[in-house]
């Protein structure tokens, strides 16, 4: 375990990388996007907003539909069916490159796609927002992303089952339960490293929270109009 907390090395930097950027694609998929038709807009008002592509601008409505349930259910405690919609998200080097630099890691490939069936029993949002604590436990949950490479683009497939703690409507704690890998021996090998490591300590923690909670407020605010009335 030193070499996980002294001074990293490339291939670490490269799994903490590969940790942080593939899970945090599948559960923040719906969460980072913003309302369908407005640019994504920065925190930081010196940075320039991120123009999307057309194929992203088509992904992001796609999405928008499993957005409105979520928000629905979590702000307005809408009743119905439980939620399950395929999600489609991309990102660019430069996004995942920002996603990962708080652990003092670069993103060493390209493009990531990810695809997620995301299944969500409605009960258990309402209650994550009604009662003083709950814990909402999703279904093991099966990712596949496509990881642009400069020779040969990978193919990876993972899953996990999340669980997140809410106390008084907002995410106190989360982990993401990492299960069975498929990926080239090269990622796979780093990726076991970091989501060993993940699962035994727990250092995604505060990044799942912070976007949970950042989806349940602002990302649900930009599209009040289409939940409000559901």
């Amino acid at each position: 375990m030193q070499s996980l907390i002294g001074k990293p090395s490339w291939t670490h930097r490269t799994a903490v990388a590969a940790a942080l950027v593939l899970p945090f694609c599948a559960m923040s998929a719906i969460a980072i996007s913003p309302a369908a038709g407005q640019a994504a807009k920065p925190k930081d008002a010196k940075v320039a907003p991120l123009v999307l592509t057309l194929d992203e601008l088509a992904e992001r409505e796609s999405r928008k539909a499993c957005k409105i349930e979520i928000c629905a259910a979590m702000r307005n405690k809408s009743t119905g069916g439980d939620i399950a919609c395929n999600v489609v998200k991309s990102w660019r080097k430069e996004q995942l490159n920002k996603m990962v630099s708080k652990a003092r890691a670069s993103w060493p490939w390209g493009r990531v796609k990810c695809t997620a069936d995301i299944r969500i029993k409605r009960e258990a949002l309402i209650k994550a927002m009604s009662e003083p604590k709950f814990e909402v436990a999703l279904d093991n949950h099966q990712v596949a992303c496509t990881v642009a490479r400069e020779k040969e683009d990978a193919d990876i497939k993972f899953s996990f089952a999340p669980k997140i703690q809410f106390t008084n409507g907002k995410a106190t704690k989360a982990a993401l339960n990492w299960g069975k890998i498929e990926a080239p021996a090269l990622v796979k090998g780093m990726m076991w490293t970091a989501t060993k490591t993940d699962n035994m300590f727990n250092v995604l923690q505060s990044t799942i929270v912070e976007d949970i909670n950042d989806f349940v407020t602002q990302r649900c605010d930009e599209i009040k109009a289409d939940w409000a009335t559901k």
